[in-house]
């Protein structure tokens, strides 16, 4: 016998997954950020030291 009435839970699910896909991204794009800083700064010290 089937549930009458709305489908149980469904709006925390998806505010849930909704939240856990921002703070993903916020990661993604954290580790992006610092790899550019460190590549930077990488490049301006080897300019410095005459290495490129």
């Amino acid at each position: 016998m089937a549930k009458k009435g709305k489908a149980k839970n469904t709006k925390n699910k998806a505010k849930h997954s909704k939240l856990m896909d921002r703070k993903k991204n916020k990661l993604k794009s954290e580790t992006a950020l610092r790899k550019e800083r460190l590549k930077e700064i990488i490049k301006k010290a080897n300019e410095s030291n005459g290495l490129l």
